[in-house]
C-alpha cells in the first residue's frame, strides 16, 4: 500500500480525535469514534494482515454501538451534562494544537525506537495517545472518559502492532476494548451522585 495512504489515515485520526474533543453531541462523538477506528484500521494494515486488522475494526465499531445504545436509552445531551473545566471550545482547540505540535516534534525520535514502523503509523499512534490523555484531563462525564480511554488504547494498539503480530495479543486487546465499552455503558446507566464540595464551617 502506498505511503501516502497511511498519511491520509493518520491525518484522519488527528481530525477525528480533535473532533471528539470539541463535539458536544453524543451522536457526533460516537460517529467520530467509528471513523477513528476506520482510520486506525488502515494504519494497522501496515503491519497486520487484513483479517486481524478487520477484527480490530469490528471490535471498535461494536464498542461504539454499545455506547450508542446505552446513550440512546438515556437521551441525555452532553452539552447539558458536561461539567468539566474549562468548557470553552477555543481552549480545547488550542490544547489540541499543542498536542499536535508536540507529537510532530517527537514522532521521529519515537520512530527511531521502532525502526520497523512507518513514520505515519508512529505519528498517528502518538496523536491518539496525546488526544486521549488530553480528553481524560479535562472531563468528568462518564461517556467522555470512556471515549478518552478508547482513544488512548487505540493509539497504543497502533504503536504495538509494529512490534507484535500475535493473534493472542490481538484478541486480548479486543477484549480490553469491549470491556471498556461495557464498563462505560454500565456507568452511564446508573445514577452517580454529584460530587459536592464540603460546606465551610
Amino acid at each position: 500500500m502506498p505511503e501516502f495512504m497511511f498519511w491520509l489515515a493518520a491525518i484522519l485520526l488527528a481530525v477525528t480525535s480533535a473532533g471528539l474533543l470539541l463535539s458536544r453531541d453524543w451522536r457526533w462523538s460516537l460517529g467520530l469514534l467509528a471513523a477513528q477506528y476506520f482510520a486506525a484500521f488502515w494504519l494497522v494494515l501496515a503491519d497486520w494482515p487484513l483479517t486481524m486488522s478487520a477484527a480490530r475494526l469490528v471490535t471498535g465499531w461494536m464498542a461504539a454501538a454499545a455506547l450508542g445504545m446505552t446513550q440512546l436509552t438515556l437521551g441525555e445531551d452532553l452539552s447539558s451534562a458536561e461539567t468539566s473545566w474549562p468548557e470553552g471550545r477555543l481552549f480545547r482547540a488550542f490544547a489540541a494544537g499543542l498536542v499536535l505540535i508536540t507529537v510532530t516534534s517527537a514522532a521521529r525520535t519515537v520512530n527511531a525506537w521502532l525502526p520497523d514502523a512507518s513514520l505515519a503509523v508512529v505519528w498517528g499512534g502518538l496523536v491518539l495517545i496525546g488526544m486521549g490523555l488530553l480528553h481524560l484531563g479535562i472531563t468528568i462525564h462518564p461517556l467522555r472518559i470512556i471515549l478518552g480511554l478508547l482513544t488512548t488504547l487505540a493509539g497504543f494498539e497502533i504503536l504495538y502492532t509494529s512490534i507484535e503480530n500475535s493473534i493472542l495479543v490481538a484478541g486480548l486487546l479486543a477484549v480490553v476494548t469491549l470491556a471498556l465499552a461495557l464498563t462505560g455503558s454500565y456507568l452511564l446507566s446508573i445514577d452517580i451522585p454529584d460530587i459536592q464540595e464540603p460546606a465551610e464551617e
